[in-house]
């Protein structure tokens, strides 16, 4: 039965019977259904993201941008295109050299080089296939329209990620972006735009951009709720271990895999005599689960294999100023080390305690902070300020942007123990964990007491053997190594063990020193020989340590991939093994330039080690080869 415009059939009243009335209902919704469905089905009702070219274009010329425009939508997430606009493409001839686009309002221009760079057999081919550089200037123009209207690019997080940092000190972001190296692009460090349109490239096209920048794939990937294809990512994040210096054994690139890292500390190095180091320094310490073991509290006992992430100044050249120190006159880099050569560097050199506190992060939030730490790595290129970007300030920036739970936290301080406070306030410490008996919380690597206690003690030992002597080791140190030479050879095993320990102790320090004389000699008016050459050309060597990126070349981005870090491991440690042999070569040419009270002192040392090595030896031999008397804390000494 046909219907009327009002849906009713012709000729029945409205006081027709309820069964016939609710059978023309039924009948006009069916209709109106049926309808909204067909309208829906349709493409043009449906909406969509519409690119029309203008003016229009010539035959092959037409094809091409038909062909670029499909393959672009095509690629696109299904939230990017369900967007009801039309844009309107123009191919142009007056852009700069080096643009590939341009778009204002609704109209999108791209350069006509990307057109002619087509072989003319391609443009005239039916089925076209649009080069990379096309199709990559479309998605960023489009990124632009959808950030325009989506606000990527002043979004908190995505800021965070993409290296536009929260400034310490003032409200507000830092203006320039310093994760220079290992970029894409380097027009996205121009603005927040250009940054969320070149990473959109790259998140639309690069199959590989999840693994080169994990976090930021996570991120857009869920702002889209979409995941475009992407190649299988290694397990592991890549390193250059600072311990392949000192260590010709060690591996010169860590390669870490995040869920063998247990537990994240706050380690804070106690104050030191130096001004840069009065109040502390920063550290983070990665407890690292030896391979085979299931992580747990037990991995806290897998020493050799923990590493510290410490930011620092890298001093590239051969003297310290204070004032580029204080104005940003030194690159901040985050090193990455094993423990146990930062234990000794402050423990043992510098007599500064170390304290490990637990952060309270969980796997997921562990996971975050090592990803961000390794871009850090690979790609910061910050400056150090004593008061606006130290260590505190870096470890802080680091743990702000890694961790979202840590950025909604006022965590913002420019002291070590400000931090500390900070972090405990905001419920980021785990306190618990740390046994309260001293000896137990050294016992765990929760505590590392400086080396002076224990040298007192050693040299107590020794003092009672030799019957005379200053009543503390610092006065026993600072004598003329001439002086504590008769001594040595007048005492019992166990004060011969000691007394070896402390001129080891003692060494260290004249190394020290020598070190501060050749600094000031080499930077003399009329410096000349092989010294200062050597010591500019270890600089250089040593850089490849604090800025990794030196070691891959310049077409790679983000973290590296497979061939890329064999490349770094290849060039990591020959740079390691160069750096090893320069330093023999330092110190014998050194030699020569060291004033005679210094090199007498050095030499004076060294002999006198090697007169306790060998009455040592000799004692050990007359006692019948029983065990020599090393405390546990010591190494032999033979």
């Amino acid at each position: 039965m046909p219907l009327d415009r009002a849906g009713r059939a012709p000729g029945v009243t409205r006081n027709a019977p309820a069964s016939a009335s609710a059978s023309a209902a039924r009948l006009t919704w069916l209709a109106a259904l049926t309808l909204l469905l067909a309208f829906a089905a349709s493409p043009a009702a449906r909406a969509e993201l519409r690119i029309e070219p203008e003016p229009a274009p010539s035959a092959p010329e037409g094809r091409f941008t038909r062909a670029l425009v499909d393959e672009v939508l095509g690629r696109l997430p299904p939230r990017w295109r369900r967007q009801e606009r039309t844009l309107r493409l123009a191919w142009r001839d007056d852009l700069p050299d080096g643009v590939h686009g341009r778009i204002r309002g609704h109209r999108i221009g791209l350069s006509r080089a990307l057109l002619q760079a087509e072989p003319a057999a391609e443009l005239a081919a039916e089925a076209v296939v649009p080069g990379e550089a096309a199709v990559a200037a479309l998605v960023h123009e489009l990124a632009h329209v959808w950030d325009r209207e989506h606000g990527l690019s002043r979004d908190p997080r995505l800021l965070d990620l993409a290296g536009w940092q929260v400034r310490p000190l003032w409200p507000g972001r830092t203006r320039r972006n310093p994760f220079g190296a290992r970029s894409p692009d380097p027009y996205e460090l121009h603005s927040p735009a250009e940054f969320v349109a070149v990473n959109l490239e790259h998140f639309v096209l690069d199959p590989g951009y999840a693994c080169r920048r994990p976090a930021l794939h996570a991120w857009f990937a869920a702002h889209f709720g979409w995941t475009p294809p992407a190649t299988p990512c290694a397990d592991t994040l890549p390193w250059v271990d600072g311990g392949a210096l000192a260590d010709a054994a060690a591996p010169a690139l860590l390669e870490l895999d995040p869920a063998r890292v247990y537990a994240v500390d706050y380690l804070l190095a106690g104050d030191g005599d130096a001004l840069m180091s009065r109040w502390g320094h920063s550290m983070l310490r990665l407890v690292v689960c030896a391979p085979g073991r299931e992580p747990g509290p037990d991995c806290r006992l897998d020493l050799d294999h923990h590493r510290v992430l410490s930011f620092r100044a890298f001093v590239d050249d051969l003297q310290l100023s204070s004032w580029r120190g204080l104005t940003g006159g030194y690159p901040s880099r985050l090193f990455v080390l094993p423990l146990q050569q930062v234990v000794d560097e402050y423990t043992r050199v510098e007599m500064r305690p170390l304290d490990a506190i637990p952060l309270a992060l969980s796997r997921e939030e562990i996971q975050a902070l090592l990803q961000r730490a390794a871009r850090v790595h690979w790609s910061y290129d910050g400056r150090y300020r004593f008061v606006g970007n130290n260590c505190a300030v870096e470890t802080w920036k680091l743990l702000h942007d890694g961790v979202p739970r840590a950025a909604s936290a006022r965590l913002d301080s420019i002291t070590p123990k400000g931090l500390l406070r900070r972090l405990r306030r905001a419920g980021l410490v785990d306190d618990a964990q740390v046994p309260t008996e001293p000896s137990e919380a050294l016992r765990l690597g929760y505590r590392y007491e400086p080396w002076s206690a224990h040298y007192q003690a050693l040299y107590d030992t020794a003092r009672a053997a030799i019957g005379s002597g200053p009543a503390d080791v610092e006065s026993w140190l600072r004598m003329p190594p001439s002086t504590r030479a008769p001594a040595l050879e007048r005492v019992d095993m166990r004060a011969t063990a000691a007394l070896l320990l402390l001129e080891q102790a003692a060494l260290r320090r004249e190394e020290q020193q020598a070190r501060d004389v050749l600094k000031r000699a080499v930077f003399r008016a009329d410096a000349g020989g092989a010294l200062p050459a050597l010591l500019a050309e270890a600089l250089r060597e040593g850089g490849a340590f604090a800025s990794p990126a030196e070691l891959l070349p310049m077409d790679g981005y983000g973290l590296p991939q497979a061939r890329e870090r064999e490349d770094a491991r290849a060039g990591a440690e020959a740079r390691a093994a160069r750096l090893r042999t320069l330093d023999q070569r330092v110190e014998a040419a050194a030699h020569h330039w060291l004033p005679s009270a210094n090199r007498h002192a050095l030499e004076q040392t060294r002999a006198n080690i090697a007169t306790l090595g060998r009455r040592l030896r000799e004692l050990h031999n007359a006692a019948g080869g029983l065990a020599l008397p090393v405390t546990p804390e010591t190494p032999d000494p033979l």
